[in-house]
């Protein structure tokens, strides 16, 4: 057996082959030995890089669950020729992995308000609602309760430590994953004036002109994606799906007098024809809502930049700043795909974040740049059945002879009514469904994949979702923690604003504080050390 490892281990040396489609009769004991003893091989090799992260990006798979990511990485693979099962997606390929819990301060399931509001102050908060703690009431402003729940965010951290900063969405940027970074209100639907309550809109602005009007998000560097409506750039109603303003401002208009020698962009072309080195800022608006789908983007609508397109410009302005810079990057279209049932169209989009990360990789030194990839929650989807390897991710799942079933399916959502058949002539359980397996619409991008009960939007899922990290203290990000977390390590990596960090002497080297010490005031701590020390030269006896 021991003869066994060694050759195997010396086998490993060599470089890998390419797993053919249906690679079973090759992977017997030495290969998967192999496989074994080359990924301890790679883990034994690493080393934690405690580098102070100089640039800071996030991306944000929004509604990228674990189903999502493993289906994700299958669909790729099967593109490129392979199984799909071998595949790893490049942001698998980190170093560092760990689970985040997303669950908000009122609800077991969360949504993407307060789940990225946790990762991006590092305080957790109420169902739907943007910047502020649990002592604010969702859609209900008090002006003095907001001032005191107000949470700053790793954007402000950042451009306080004299960083630039920015982001870009295939969403609408008043959308509730980047306003966490910049907003604060008592509900995520008030990205125009128009959706707050009449007897609120004294109490406080809209999504949109905090954006525009308020830091951190009129110091942003970089505003990319949709939502030219709730920004007043569009002045009718296109999508009756997005608010619309009715106060007559057009938000660019404010934008270009606070950036004289920024550039407004609105398309493809104008954005990646940018001299990047003459512009100060870029606020990219390409749609009068979201974004189009991916698999749209690259058939048929070619005048929409790809998350890729966005990525890459950004980080060409950021990294002029020598301090470095914060970028959020948000793949939004995952989540809405899975609303909608529409799996194809998620898989095409857990894709396009694969690209953006790439283009990051190629575009940044890892040994100075922490690059994190999660998601803000998850989804009611599963892989299921028993498909053979190689098996078509968007294929059937059923054993010969059973009736049709698909490998990719939904607890709940519109899906439902699509599949049902409501012929109540017809006997048997399984005979009140539609056959997948004679559906000629299985191909199409739009096909609504089955689901077990019908709402009108799919809901998200509970389970705690994948981080993983690469660059100056991604080994922070380990095991399981609570989503909030995120911004502490991201702060404490970065040494960000006045944050305890490796920067800090009083907070060395994950050195923590005693218990019932808080991190707010570290002076204290060593103050209570340094009487304990002098105490015990006196020998005098000090208690804690």
């Amino acid at each position: 057996m021991v003869l066994t490892l060694l050759l195997c281990t010396l086998l490993g040396l060599g470089s890998s082959h390419i797993l053919p489609d249906v690679p079973t009769e090759f992977e017997d004991t030495s290969y998967w030995m192999k496989s074994g003893q080359e990924n301890l091989r790679k883990v034994l090799s690493l080393h934690d890089n405690e580098n102070q992260a100089r640039n800071i990006i996030i991306f944000i798979g929004d509604g990228m669950g674990m189903t999502s990511v493993t289906a994700g990485r299958i669909f790729q693979g099967q593109k490129k020729g392979g199984s799909g099962e071998e595949y790893k997606l490049n942001f698998e390929q980190f170093p560092n992995t760990g689970l985040s819990k997303t669950y908000n301060v009122d609800k077991q399931v969360p949504d993407s308000a307060a789940t990225a509001t946790a990762m991006f102050s590092g305080v957790k908060c109420r169902y739907k609602m943007i910047g502020l703690d649990s002592k604010a009431v969702f859609e209900h402003c008090d002006k003095s309760v907001n001032k005191r729940s107000r949470l700053s965010t790793i954007a402000e951290w950042a451009q306080v430590a004299g960083k630039d900063t920015g982001f870009v969405t295939t969403a609408r940027v008043t959308h509730a994953t980047p306003a966490a970074l910049y907003a604060h209100v008592n509900s995520r639907d008030w990205e125009c004036e128009t959706k707050i309550p009449d007897d609120q809109k004294d109490c406080t602005k809209d999504i949109a002109r905090q954006l525009v009007e308020d830091a951190p998000g009129s110091n942003f560097k970089v505003i990319m994606g949709g939502g030219a409506q709730p920004m007043g750039i569009i002045k009718r109603q296109i999508d009756a799906d997005v608010c619309i303003r009715n106060d007559s401002l057009n938000l660019t208009d404010t934008w270009q007098k606070k950036n004289p020698q920024g550039k407004f962009v609105a398309n493809t072309g104008e954005l990646m024809n940018l001299d990047i080195g003459s512009a100060s800022n870029i606020l990219g608006i390409f749609a009068p809502n979201h974004m189009p789908y991916h698999a749209v983007r690259e058939v048929s609508d070619k005048g929409s930049p790809s998350l890729a397109n966005m990525t890459l410009q950004a980080i060409r302005l950021l990294r002029r700043n020598k301090n470095g810079f914060f970028l959020m990057v948000e793949s939004g279209r995952i989540d809405m795909a899975h609303h909608d049932n529409y799996a194809k169209h998620a898989l095409h989009e857990v894709g396009a974040l694969e690209e953006a990360v790439q283009v990051a990789l190629d575009q940044v030194n890892v040994e100075e740049t922490l690059i994190i990839v999660t998601a803000d929650h998850s989804h009611a989807f599963t892989i299921n059945g028993y498909p053979a390897r190689g098996n078509d991710i968007l294929g059937l799942a059923n054993k010969p002879g059973e009736v049709a079933y698909e490998t990719l399916a939904y607890t709940n959502g519109p899906g439902f009514i699509y599949h049902r058949i409501n012929d109540t002539g017809l006997q048997g359980p399984n005979n009140t469904w539609r056959s997948v397996a004679d559906d000629p619409n299985r191909g199409d991008t739009w096909y609504r994949n089955f689901a077990g009960f019908y709402i009108e939007d799919e809901t998200h899922g509970g389970e705690d979702v994948p981080v993983y990290a690469t660059g100056p203290y991604s080994h922070l990000f380990r095991g399981t923690f609570e989503q909030n977390y995120i911004a502490h390590a991201v702060a404490y990596a970065g040494c960000l604003q006045n944050w305890p960090s490796h920067c800090d002497n009083s907070y060395h080297h994950g050195r923590a504080y005693s218990k019932g010490a808080t991190l707010a005031f570290p002076s204290l701590y060593l103050a209570i050390v340094a009487v304990v020390c002098v105490g015990i030269a006196l020998g005098n006896k000090v208690a804690l």
